[in-house]
């Protein structure tokens, strides 16, 4: 927790709980694309696999709504009160990223 990531230059340190939940969704995604992976080695049926893919892209919006709720809960209202209005700037960058 905490660590550096190569891609950016800042850092999170997460609560207990909130690592967990973002860790079980990430397992459960997972799954999913492996499970998409063995409908294709299987020939499975198009459609079918469409649905599972459909299904892993609500996972993984769900988990950016929970990733970026606690974002703007912790990270953002801190960097606000802190007088680092710049991180406005930051947020709005990454909504238009993720609305694309």
């Amino acid at each position: 927790m905490g660590e550096k990531c190569q891609c950016c230059h800042k850092t999170k340190e997460r609560s207990d709980e909130e690592f967990t939940r973002l860790i079980h969704r990430l397992n459960r995604i997972e799954g999913q694309i492996r499970g998409i992976r063995s409908m294709v080695e299987r020939n499975a049926y198009c459609t079918d696999i469409l649905i599972q893919v459909s299904a892993v892209n609500s996972a993984l919006n769900s988990f950016n709504k929970e990733l970026l709720a606690e974002h703007i809960r912790t990270c953002v209202v801190k960097d606000i009160r802190n007088g680092k209005d710049d991180v406005i700037d930051e947020l709005v960058n990454t909504l238009q990223k993720l609305m694309k």
